[in-house]
């Protein structure tokens, strides 16, 4: 058998950052030879990972891809097991690369399409190889449930626990404004974009529900109508986004300031790690 040297050994751990012992006897079964060695270990990572299929990936980060000026914009959710492994260094990375590939890239009907894509930070390497690699190291189930891309130019914000996530179709406008726009959705959570987006029945709902309240209170019959539309402008002030007050300017509306800015919201999604916000869109020219 050949001689496997501490050298062996550390040059197998900066490759694979296993543990040391790991890494000696993957080298011990394979005669030292380094591939067959790295190769071991790969398959041993599969294996793992595959017998931790039925895990809960509760952590996670949300990751997005923004062109102000041009589009397309995209967004991301990768889910772990650990908030350690969400935070990681090398899973940022990789979740950034995800959602500028998705962007970037031909674009991706399911998450399995995107993973079979080049990374653009690794040339050489698929998003799928890369996601191994870590995999191989970390030992955590990774999962990608959910990808979004917007054929349009978008803004977008992700909070600093990356657990909250926000793409904004626009129409002119900047940046900047698109990110604080994208901050208050993400705030204050509105349901749709106009009024016009909302589902009828919710509307209509709202309206029997102050029309019964208005008539409860003994308000006559003639004065209903100038009563219930001005509560219903409150209504649409609390989950309709252009006419929820600003967060940064509550004496302005957000369609005010993106209409004062040249900008025209045409759609968002918001999304939070685990879950379907009621708050999500329907995108434009989403693929």
């Amino acid at each position: 058998m050949a001689e496997i040297t501490a050298a062996m050994v550390k040059e197998l751990r900066e490759q694979t950052q296993l543990p040391m012992m790991k890494c000696k006897k993957a080298l011990q079964d394979s005669g030292g030879d380094m591939a067959a060695a790295m190769e071991a270990l790969r398959k041993e990572g599969e294996t793992f990972i595959d017998g931790r299929g039925d895990r809960t990936t509760e952590e996670g980060r949300i990751a997005i891809y923004t062109d102000a000026a041009k589009g397309p914009g995209a967004m991301i959710e990768l889910q772990v097991e650990s908030a350690p492994v969400a935070n990681n260094e090398e899973v940022i990375a990789l979740a950034n690369d995800l959602a500028k590939q998705l962007a970037t890239g031909p674009g991706a009907k399911t998450p399995d399409e995107l993973w079979d894509q080049p990374a653009p930070s690794k040339p050489g390497t698929t998003l799928k190889a890369w996601r191994d690699e870590i995999v191989n190291k970390i030992r955590e189930v990774f999962r990608m449930p959910r990808i979004l891309r917007i054929d349009s130019p978008c803004g977008g914000y992700v909070h600093h626990d990356a657990k909250t996530g926000v793409l904004l179709a626009i129409e002119g406008g900047e940046s900047a404004v698109a990110k604080d726009i994208s901050m208050h959705i993400a705030a204050m959570k509105p349901k749709s974009t106009t009024k016009e987006e909302l589902d009828p029945s919710i509307v209509e709902a709202e309206k029997k529900i102050q029309i019964d309240r208005a008539r409860a209170e003994g308000k006559p019959e003639n004065i209903l109508e100038k009563m219930i539309e001005g509560r219903m402008r409150n209504f649409y002030a609390e989950i309709v986004l252009e006419e929820q007050p600003f967060v940064k300017d509550d004496k302005q509306t957000v369609g005010a300031v993106a209409k004062a800015a040249g900008m025209k919201v045409k759609s968002f999604a918001l999304w939070k790690v685990g879950e379907t916000s009621a708050a999500e869109a329907e995108p434009a020219a989403a693929s």
